[in-house]
């Protein structure tokens, strides 16, 4: 029996999607018809993101599955019945732009780049950065985007530490869980990445008493999602000088308003939502794959926990 799959994304992704997906479900002999305009009661699966048409799910009586195109998936895990089993993106594509993205913004603050980036004033200060192996860097959040850019870091040679909710063990990375593990994930780290998801319980995860834990001059990288951090709470801190520097690719409100204080802050970088996005044609791949799976009878890959809401 043929499987309907509706592809519910932005209107403009559509082109680039149907020839990888229609290749993808050919490639794994996969008896699927691909459209974008299937009747709600035709519709077996759902390829999804939040920028598209759909936000009313109960019209689609004979779902079998929901496939985000999106990484975060806290705006879809609520409109999506409890009933229907809700997938969320990992694929190789994602991973490796947050890890080049990471260890850029990384390298960049261990260099001590902006010196000399916007510091051409005709002074000669021969001043070496330290090597990696005497550089603290701590990784919040170690599900697959975490853990890959930390495992990138550790093999440049930083120590790397990194905090996750629940107790982890990754090769070359000293991992922390839990409340004091916070605390100690936080003493030395002298640049802070942040790649938790969005949840109630992780807002405001550096707030005015976590951001007293990180050494003085610290720096921060947030390419995770923008309530996890204060912003009053950072703009004190960068203020006091407790915090050097933050790079910030996430924001509560997106577009950041123009008249927002972080614009203008000498010690922040503003990046407009680009450490990483979804690549078509891996994500072509990992979609087929759980169709596939899914008319196999066999367990989907990256299932929503809806518990946790991630």
């Amino acid at each position: 029996m043929t499987a309907n799959v509706l592809f519910a994304g932005r209107t403009d992704a559509w082109p680039a999607y149907q020839p990888l997906l229609n290749a993808e479900f050919a490639r794994l002999g996969l008896d699927a018809e691909l459209r974008n305009d299937f009747a709600p009661e035709e519709v077996d699966y759902i390829v999804f993101a939040p920028s598209g048409p759909i936000s009313d799910f109960t019209r689609f009586d004979r779902l079998k599955a929901v496939l985000s195109l999106w990484a975060g998936v806290e705006k879809v895990v609520p409109a999506v019945p409890a009933s229907v089993p809700l997938t969320r993106m990992v694929d190789s594509g994602l991973e490796q732009g947050m890890t080049e993205w990471v260890v850029g913004h990384t390298l960049r603050y261990h260099l001590g780049m902006d010196a000399h980036i916007l510091g051409q004033n005709g002074q000669w200060e021969p001043k070496a950065p330290p090597l990696a192996k005497d550089r603290h860097v701590t990784v919040l959040g170690l599900g697959a985007l975490g853990t890959a850019s930390a495992r990138a870091l550790s093999a440049l040679g930083f120590q790397v530490s990194g905090w996750s909710r629940s107790q982890k063990e990754i090769e070359g990375v000293t991992c922390h869980a839990g409340p004091k593990g916070m605390k100690d994930a936080l003493a030395q780290a002298e640049i802070v990445i942040l790649l938790l998801p969005d949840t109630p319980a992780t807002e405001n995860t550096l707030n005015a008493e976590t951001l007293g834990w990180l050494p003085k001059g610290a720096k921060i990288i947030n390419p995770g999602r923008g309530p996890l951090i204060d912003d009053d709470a950072l703009l004190a801190a960068l203020g006091s000088g407790r915090i050097g520097h933050a790079t910030l690719d996430v924001f509560r409100v997106e577009p950041l308003p123009p008249e927002h204080p972080f614009w203008a802050h000498p010690n922040v970088t503003v990046t407009p939502h680009i450490a990483s996005e979804t690549r078509e044609s891996t994500a072509a791949e990992v979609i087929a794959g759980n169709i596939r799976r899914a008319e196999a009878g066999e367990p989907l890959l990256h299932l929503v926990d809806r518990s946790l809401g991630y």
